[in-house]
Order: C-alpha cells, then sequence, then structure tokens
C-alpha cells in the first residue's frame, strides 16, 4: 500500500525533526534535562511516574544523555498517539500522528513481512528486502529494522537472516547506515546490507524540484561512486576491528567498485570466501565479472527477477538506468563473448 508507506514515513520522519528540534546543540545528544525543558514547552505534564518511566527507557544506562536511536525505538508510529494525546498545540508531529484504523494496517502490514521472513529462516535462506523511493523509504526502513531485530538476534541465529537495502546516490544514505550499524551493535543483532547505487534519480530530482526541497541524490555520477566505495570500506574495516557481525552484498556491475573491495579484502586479511561478503550481478549481464569472482572463490550471485512482462520490464529499465556503466560495458563483453566463442569453435 503506497500510501499508508508514504504515511508511515511522514510519521518517522517528524519524530527525527522532532528531536533534532529538542537537541538545539546540535550534538546528537540530549540531556535529561533538556528533554523535560522541551517536553513542558510542548506537552502537559499530568503524570510524572509515567514520565520518569520514559526517561528511564530513554536513557537506559543512566547516563543521562539520550540519542536519537533511544528515541526512535520509544516514539514508533505504533506509539506515537499515545504520546501526542498530551500535545498542547497541533504541530507537525501531532498532524502525522495515525489513526486506529492506520495503525491496525501497519500491524497487518508488519505481520505479512514476519510471515516471509518466519519462511525464509525455516529454509535457511536469506530475505533482501528491497528499496524505494525516497517518500516510501523511512517506513521500509523501520519495517526492516523490527525484523533484523527479531530474525538477526545473536542469540537466535549464527548468521543474518534479514538484509536492508541502502541508496548510495541518496546524500543522507551513510549517516543513516552508520545509524542502523549502532542499532545493531546495541541491540545485539546481525547488521545486514545490500548495497546498491539507486534507480530513481529522475524521480527524486523532479520530485524534489517540485516541491521546494534539496535534492536528496548526489549531484554527479562520481558522488555516487565515491559513496558506494567508501561505504564498501567503512563496513569491511567494521568488520576487520569487531569480528562477526556484518554482512554485505555488494550488488553492482561496476567493474572499479568490485576491483576495490576485492582489493580491501585482500588488505584486512578476509578470505574469498568469508561470509561477510557477497557479489551479485543481474543475470546475463556482466557475466565476465560474476565469474571470474566466482572462479575465484568469492561469494558470487547471480540475480534473477521474474513475473509478468508488464511488472519486470520497469525494473529492469530502471536497473540498466541505475547501471548506466554496464551499459558502457556491453562492447567489451560482446569482445569478449567473440574471443570465447573463436576459442570453442577451434578445438570444436
Amino acid at each position: 500500500n503506497p500510501e499508508l508507506l508514504e504515511r508511515m514515513s511522514t510519521i518517522i520522519v517528524e519524530v527525527k525533526k522532532f528531536f533534532a528540534l529538542m537537541d538545539e546543540k546540535k550534538s546528537g545528544f540530549i540531556t535529561r534535562e533538556e528533554f523535560l525543558t522541551c517536553y513542558d514547552r510542548h506537552f502537559h505534564r499530568e503524570d510524572q511516574d509515567a514520565l520518569s518511566e520514559v526517561l528511564d527507557f530513554l536513557d537506559a544506562d543512566n547516563t543521562g544523555m539520550i540519542d536519537y536511536i533511544s528515541f526512535a525505538k520509544m516514539l514508533t508510529p505504533y506509539t506515537l498517539p499515545s504520546f501526542t494525546l498530551k500535545c498542547k498545540d497541533v504541530g507537525p508531529l501531532a498532524m502525522a500522528t495515525p489513526s486506529v484504523d492506520e495503525i491496525a494496517l501497519m500491524v497487518k502490514m508488519s505481520e505479512r513481512l514476519n510471515t516471509l521472513a518466519e519462511e525464509a529462516a525455516a529454509c535457511g535462506t536469506k530475505l533482501l528486502i528491497d528499496a524505494e523511493h525516497a517518500k516510501y523509504q523511512p517506513a521500509i526502513d523501520s519495517l526492516v529494522l523490527e525484523l533484523q531485530q527479531k530474525f538477526n538476534a545473536k542469540d537466535v541465529t549464527d548468521r543474518p537472516v534479514i538484509f536492508n537495502t541502502y541508496q548510495c546516490y541518496l546524500k543522507d544514505m551513510p549517516e543513516r547506515m552508520i545509524t542502523d550499524l549502532k542499532r545493531s551493535e546495541r541491540y545485539n543483532f546481525h547488521f545486514a546490507a545490500k548495497l546498491v547505487r539507486g534507480a530513481y534519480m529522475v524521480h527524486e530530482r523532479e520530485r524534489a524540484k517540485k516541491l521546494g526541497y534539496d535534492s536528496p541524490i548526489h549531484d554527479t555520477a562520481q558522488d555516487t561512486h565515491r559513496c558506494y566505495d567508501e561505504v564498501v570500506e567503512l563496513l569491511l574495516r567494521h568488520r576487520m576491528q569487531h569480528g562477526p557481525g556484518v554482512e554485505m552484498m555488494i550488488a553492482t556491475h561496476n567493474k572499479e567498485s568490485i576491483e576495490k573491495a576485492v582489493s580491501l579484502m585482500n588488505e584486512i586479511g578476509l578470505y574469498p570466501n568469508d561470509a561477510t561478503v557477497h557479489f551479485a550481478q543481474l543475470y546475463g549481464m556482466s557475466d565476465n565479472l560474476t565469474f571470474t569472482l566466482g572462479n575465484s572463490g568469492y561469494n558470487a550471485f547471480k540475480y534473477l527477477p521474474y513475473g509478468e512482462v508488464q511488472e519486470v520490464l520497469p525494473y529492469l529499465l530502471r536497473r540498466a538506468q541505475e547501471n548506466g556503466d554496464m551499459l558502457g560495458n556491453a562492447g567489451t563483453e560482446v569482445s569478449l563473448l567473440g574471443r570465447e566463442l573463436k576459442k570453442r569453435l577451434s578445438f570444436a
């Protein structure tokens, strides 16, 4: 339900904006005192004991400091109504509050995803949740986080089941990914990411222009390439420093990005078949990269979209737009295929 995803995303964005409003020093943290000052400014304090319980939840380690991770865990789309009931004025947060019917639909959506995740876990396979338009992504991230905390829990499994997808053409992606990585450490679950460049450049830029906000997309393709490579390096170095607990799917047709990842794996001492890293390309595309990786012992996968033509074709067109470098390499692939064909015919 796209409308429901957008509503859910609006709620999550407004919660984040509200935390930023409280974080006047822009340090990423607020003190208990700052929380109470802001709370009294915007909400009626009716139950002191209940408010003390909220503070104890937000500052579970009694450090006196509250960060966005604990704040967002408390203030979810499901719990927001009980919070905004006490609002002194109807502001953006109160206006974003979901209705009882909307919450019921969100719960149903979560339950359907849980059914898929349970089947994946039972079959011993991985479930990679794809990314979407920026206006839907906060909701998708939130739903995936629910699944990861349950199905990637380190006391339940040695390997992650649920992967989230991170689009490296988004300017805020590294910040969001680092936040999710910190969440996985705090709540003791395996972090798992599929890394892509992104496929909705035209749509995102046109929407930003139409609605009058800054484009969320990197200004140049080179900025996107740089972001992709830096994120891969960040996760690999995290694996080197902290040991197992992170897995990534490097889903790209970009030869340079693959070579950089392989070189870094060698540098930090990861074997080609280490479970930390998987590589993937679309079935029938960049086979020279996939086969080379597979023959060298790396975890190499082919990604096969399937379904009715009217559903699959737009998806493939978006992938082609996302991987412009893949189309530029088509001539190289044709040349390699020609050489292989000649070699095989010479032995016939």
